[in-house]
């Protein structure tokens, strides 16, 4: 078998190139974000350099330790807290005692970590509980940098991860969808090796067997492309700001071999399915002479399709009813979307028919593009199914991503009732406690609070403090839905939907930014909204949290220009209107989530080409009888050309509707989840981005379509 399949893969090599060459690029890509994301496991040792001449550093604690209770038994949580504790004046004295001491207050007020010349022991000893205690390697956790790179690596592995899931689904789906297609397109052939004697099983053994020498072949290939590709990678993400100066690919190899596994799992599981379908041709398919393919779907694709279809319509209309913020985030909204694109694909070869004759076309070309795109059920899937993947994933992840940062700018300009805000950079925060004549300001500072909900989970939830909460309630239009924001004060908290039991008037455990437990009585409760709604504290409940905001209203007939000069010279910091804050606090989709959107379409348009250019390839080698019809009736060659060109656009065309649609559905939900959470829905349809992959769809099709058909369109 192995002889008959390698001599089938020399003759037939056309018809395998694309799915050899969307395997490599598939585990190519594969092994590149495998090398990424070990290489983000395992970053390399950097040496302390804050503290570097210091044996010992002393350093505030950090963390946030609570007991929760996972099943009959307890365990210990730890957060990170919004404000370390400071190394207090008192402990430093006691250390200098002991030795030469380091002070570096890091830029801002408090001393969040000192450098100790002396033995180990005796600063524990000093020390006990009060603080941390580093040395060796360790005491690298004391520069600013750790945090920093911390927040990067997560930020790429988020990048690769997405890339590397859309990278597999993409690629299973392009190569089951070739092998599929080159069933339909080898019947004749598996009809005559039927008559020849050969069994159903000897035919699905034949394709594994086609499948498991392109997969090897393309894993090996895809794994050098690896090689080559993921330094250049880390580099480029380096460069472009995604991930810390130092970051590099290491030296592990089993990302290689996930990714050359995974391309041969793959083409076998891509040719499995169309290994059955090809053990079910009869000898009698050898003497067919029509190139209709419009036989019935086979019924587990149907099964299949329609089941996918109900479960994304299913989960999103679950998701609305329970709980519409889930929709919100870039996980859901990035993989759900899925799941009607795969159910819409399997049941391409159902709706090319109707969609095909909702489309008018003119004249007897645009006639006899329409009849025979209709007619040719599998091959106008084959190649609207890409096309639909990459239209819908344009339409529905760029869309998703860009109506919910326009609504949550539209919701912060909702929210607040200034005219002009203060801002200020660095730890020291801004100068407070003067007043201006016609102006009301409501100074707050950024913190964090932390709850056990249900006593089996630590949640931390995004606090503003402030000083003045008549201010706030005046200066700002907070989505209250019970309570009043003017009753906060040092013994109690303003909190939001999303917390266990909102009820005004109960009391709550939380612990502080700076790791202090407090019980407060909940004052007000907010919407959800967003989720940029958090919780409000009184700044004697965030003494290390700086002023880093102040907004300011204006009595009606003040000067905004005076007032911005006297607030610029009492508080040090930068005013600006409230629309130019906006536009800097609240842009469009940021450039890190752009561009890891924009790297999943670049890897769905490759394999789109890839896919068009394979199907169009093989479609057209097997219709030599039928252009030459043509010809013969007397069509002329640049009119056979159009009806390729034509059939080409209008399988792309069909693609792009049914992508449309696909996009729609999930606009829609989106669009209902933000109204569910009454925040104004401001949907960002993706229109440039959408007709850009739907253009390049049809200009591969086209020349594919036609370079394919040299020969085919000569009289005979």
């Amino acid at each position: 078998m192995l002889i008959v399949a390698l001599s089938t893969l020399r003759s037939r090599w056309a018809t395998f190139a694309g799915s050899f060459v969307a395997l490599t690029i598939g585990v190519g890509l594969i092994a590149i974000m495998g090398l990424g994301l070990a290489s983000t496991l395992d970053p390399p040792e950097r040496a302390p350099e804050r503290f570097a001449a210091s044996p010992v550093v002393v350093r505030g604690d950090d963390r946030l330790t609570v007991e929760v209770e996972r099943g009959p038994d307890t365990a210990w949580v730890s957060k990170k807290l919004e404000h370390p504790r400071p190394v207090d004046t008192r402990l430093v004295g006691e250390l200098r005692e002991l030795g030469p001491v380091v002070v570096d207050t890091g830029g801002g007020d408090a001393v969040d970590a000192v450098g100790v010349d002396a033995p180990v022991e005796a600063v524990r000893r000093v020390v006990g509980e009060r603080a941390q205690v580093l040395t060796g390697d360790e005491r690298r956790l004391a520069d600013p940098w750790v945090e920093q790179d911390a927040e990067a690596l997560v930020a790429v592995n988020s990048a690769l991860g997405t890339a590397g899931g859309i990278t597999t689904f993409v690629s299973v789906f392009v190569v089951a969808s070739t092998f599929a297609f080159a069933v339909a397109v080898r019947r004749r052939e598996f009809g005559l090796l039927r008559t020849a004697g050969a069994t159903p099983g000897q035919l699905r053994l034949l394709l594994l067997t086609e499948a498991a020498v392109v997969g090897a072949l393309a894993g090996g290939a895809g794994c050098q492309l690896g090689v080559w590709g993921a330094p250049r990678l880390a580099r480029a993400m380096v460069d472009g700001g995604l991930a810390p100066e130092w970051f590099a690919i290491g030296d592990e190899s089993w990302p290689l071999h996930a990714a050359f596994w995974t391309g041969l799992l793959v083409a076998l599981a891509g040719a499995g399915a169309a290994s059955w379908r090809a053990g079910r041709i009869g000898p009698a398919e050898a003497l067919r002479e029509s190139s209709v393919d419009s036989a019935a779907m086979p019924l587990g694709r149907r099964l299949l399709g329609y089941g996918l279809l109900l479960a994304g319509v299913g989960l999103l209309v679950w998701s609305l009813a329970t709980d519409p913020s889930h929709l919100l985030k870039r996980k859901t909204y990035i993989t759900q979307p899925m799941v009607l694109i795969v159910g819409v694909a399997l049941l391409a070869p159902l709706l090319v028919r109707p969609v095909a004759r909702a489309l008018p076309l003119p004249g007897a070309i645009g006639m006899l593009v329409r009849e025979n795109t209709a007619a040719s059920l599998r091959r106008t899937a084959a190649i609207a199914a890409p096309v639909l993947i990459t239209v819908a994933l344009a339409g529905s992840l760029l869309g998703s991503a860009e109506t919910i940062t326009a609504s949550k700018a539209g919701e912060a300009r909702a929210r607040t009732a200034a005219d002009l805000v203060v801002t200020g950079e660095g730890d020291g925060g801004l100068r407070v406690g003067g007043r201006v004549a016609g102006a009301t300001l409501s100074p707050s500072a950024s913190t964090a609070v932390y709850v056990r909900e249900e006593r089996s989970a630590v949640i931390r939830s995004d606090a503003r403090a402030v000083t003045d909460p008549a201010a706030l309630a005046e200066v700002g239009r907070l989505p209250v839905v019970a309570g009043d924001v003017r009753d906060l004060d040092d013994r109690s908290i303003v909190v939001n939907e999303e917390w266990e039991r909102p009820v005004v008037g109960r009391q709550v455990d939380v612990w502080l930014g700076d790791g202090r437990a407090v019980r407060l009585r909940i004052v007000a409760v907010l919407g959800v909204g967003t989720g940029d709604n958090g919780a409000y504290v009184t700044a004697a409940n965030a003494p290390l949290a700086p002023v880093d905001r102040i907004d300011v209203k204006l009595s009606e007939g003040v000067e905004a220009g005076a007032v911005a000069a006297a607030l610029g010279t009492m508080t040090g910091g930068q005013v600006a209107t409230v629309d130019d804050w906006l536009a800097a606090s609240h842009p469009r989709t940021s450039a890190t989530t752009r561009n890891g959107l924009w790297l999943v379409l670049g890897i769905a348009l490759v394999y789109t080409a890839i896919a068009l250019a394979n199907t169009l390839l093989m479609a057209n080698s097997a219709r030599s009888a039928e252009l030459s019809s043509l010809r013969l009736s007397g069509a002329t060659r640049a009119q056979v050309l159009w009806v390729v060109a034509g059939e080409s656009l209008f399988a792309v065309a069909i693609g792009a509707v049914l992508g449309a649609a696909v996009s729609a559905v999930n606009l829609a939900g989106m669009g209902a989840a933000l109204s569910g959470l009454s925040v104004r829905v401001v949907v960002a349809v993706p229109w440039v981005e959408a007709g850009l992959a739907a253009g390049v769809c049809a200009v591969v099709a086209v020349l594919a379509g036609l370079l394919s058909c040299p020969r085919a369109t000569k009289t005979r």
